[in-house]
């Protein structure tokens, strides 16, 4: 869970819009949570996983696999049970993995200085 909270705090220290945390324990087997924002912009999106991955790296928590970077579109940052979803906002729209992971509770995320995670609500649409 602390894995988590230091993500999620960077996610939104980087001006992360509408943070949301799923918890995927037993519906996948690539993570066990989710952490799945939009920036307003590709150049938003670009510079958050950049500075997201340098100050989690200093933290001793290393990206292990990074794809979309380029594009800044739906940027994938792999942390081995966690999975970090940075898109640009028409794109997350469109591509709505809240809906598609609808069965996933969700975690509350309070935007404070330490990013707290409470236990949140099972999403039904």
């Amino acid at each position: 869970m602390e894995k988590v909270k230091e993500i999620a705090s960077e996610v939104i220290g980087n001006k992360g819009e509408d943070v949301v945390i799923l918890d995927v324990k037993g519906l996948s087997s690539l993570a066990d949570y989710f952490i799945i924002s939009h920036g307003l912009s590709t150049r938003h999106v670009q510079g958050m996983a950049d500075k997201m991955r340098r100050a989690l790296r200093k933290k001793g928590i290393r990206c292990v696999g990074l794809e979309g970077e380029k594009e800044g579109k739906w940027i994938l940052m792999d942390y081995g049970d966690v999975v970090v979803h940075l898109f640009y906002g028409p794109v997350r729209e469109f591509y709505d993995l809240e809906g598609l992971w609808s069965q996933a509770p969700r975690m509350d995320v309070e935007i404070n200085q330490d990013a707290n995670i409470l236990p949140g609500k099972e999403v039904t649409r």
